[in-house]
C-alpha cells in the first residue's frame, strides 16, 4: 500500500513531498551546474526530463515502493534538490510474531538525492539525512537503512561513511549508471542498533556547519 505523503521539517531544510508543481523549480535548482558536479547523479535538466522523473518517482510511491520529496532551503522556500524514500519493503511476518501486525516499513532505502551548486557544501545534505534517518528509526522504527552509490563516485562513499554508515561491499552489475553504463554499487547500511550512534555523529556534524 502506498504510504501517505508527508513533509519533514528542519531548520535548515524541510522536505515536502514531490509534485508535478515542482517541474519549473527542479530544472532551475539543476541549471548553471558544472556537469562534473553530477557526475554519478541522474537530474533533470530540462522540463521534459523533470516530468519524467517526478513521474517515476510518484509511480514508486504509488506501487508503496517510495516516498520522494523536494528539497526546500527554510531561509527562502527555494527548491534546491530532491531526494527520496525508495525500496521500501515489509516483510511477510507470519501469524503469531510481534511484528506481524505492523503497519511501516521494515527497511529502506535513502537515495536520489541531489542538490542545487549553492547547497552543495551546506548543511542543506546533513539535515535532511538526519530528518530522513530519524523518521525511519524512530517513527517507521525500520531495522536497517541502505544508501549505494557508484563505485567510482569517491566523493559520495566518503560522505556516506562520514555520517556512521558501514560499508557492506560491492554489488556488481548492480544498477543502470547516470552515464547509461552498468553499475558496480557501493553498498552502506545504518541498523537500528547503530542509529543511536549515528544519530549523534550527524548531530555533532550538523552543529558544525
Amino acid at each position: 500500500m502506498p504510504i501517505e505523503p508527508f513533509s519533514l521539517q528542519g531548520h535548515h531544510v524541510r522536505l515536502q513531498p514531490l509534485s508535478l508543481e515542482h517541474i519549473n523549480a527542479l530544472v532551475a535548482a539543476s541549471s548553471g551546474a558544472d556537469p562534473s558536479l553530477y557526475a554519478w547523479s541522474p537530474i533533470p535538466q530540462n522540463a521534459a526530463d523533470a516530468k519524467r522523473y517526478i513521474d517515476t518517482a510518484l509511480a514508486w510511491r504509488a506501487a508503496g515502493t517510495a516516498v520522494p520529496f523536494a528539497t526546500v532551503r527554510q531561509s527562502d522556500s527555494k527548491v534546491i534538490g530532491s531526494t527520496r524514500f525508495f525500496d521500501i519493503e515489509h516483510w511477510p511476518w507470519p501469524d503469531g510474531h510481534r511484528f506481524h501486525a505492523r503497519t511501516t516499513p521494515d527497511v529502506c532505502e535513502i537515495g536520489y538525492t541531489w542538490l542545487s551548486p549553492s547547497a552543495i557544501r551546506t548543511a542543506a545534505n546533513t539535515e535532511a539525512k538526519l530528518l530522513m534517518l530519524t523518521h525511519a528509526f524512530e517513527q517507521w522504527q525500520v531495522h536497517r537503512v541502505c544508501l549505494h552509490t557508484d563505485v567510482r563516485n569517491q566523493r559520495s562513499r566518503d560522505a556516506i561513511a562520514r555520517i556512521g554508515a558501514k560499508f557492506e561491499g560491492v554489488l556488481r552489475a548492480h544498477r543502470m549508471a547516470s552515464d547509461l553504463t552498468v553499475r558496480d554499487s557501493a553498498r552502506f547500511s545504518i541498523t537500528a542498533a547503530e542509529w543511536p550512534e549515528a544519530k549523534q555523529k550527524l548531530e555533532r556534524i550538523l552543529a558544525a556547519r
